[in-house]
């Protein structure tokens, strides 16, 4: 889900038979979660806990963060993206799926 340039989760409690999510990317000392049993009702908080954040930043005078959009530059070597764009051609996929590819082992590799 997004909102004002929020991203948030979606997840499902079989349990207590709810959906709940969190706003993503936000600073780690920063934790909002909202919850619903419909999706109309989960949307609704999240729009509900976005807004309380905006104006409670507003209140302190200061900078809302956003979630990251998922998009960024990478600068790199000219060697670099010759053999990224060579490889990512083999494999059939474009230059964004071959480093994003490349990004998620990464990530996976060090959790």
């Amino acid at each position: 889900m997004s909102y004002k340039g929020y991203i948030g989760s979606i997840e499902v409690c079989e349990e207590e038979n709810c959906l709940y999510g969190k706003v993503l990317a936000l600073p780690h000392d920063t934790m909002i979660t909202y919850e619903g049993e419909t999706v109309e009702e989960l949307r609704n908080d999240f729009h509900g806990v976005v807004d309380d954040y905006i104006a409670m930043c507003e209140a302190e005078g200061i900078e809302p963060r956003k979630s990251y959009s998922g998009t960024l530059n990478v600068r790199i070597s000219p060697e670099a993206h010759s053999k990224i764009a060579m490889l990512s051609k083999q494999a059939g996929i474009s230059i964004n799926a071959f480093i994003r590819n490349a990004v998620d082992r990464q990530i996976a590799a060090m959790l």
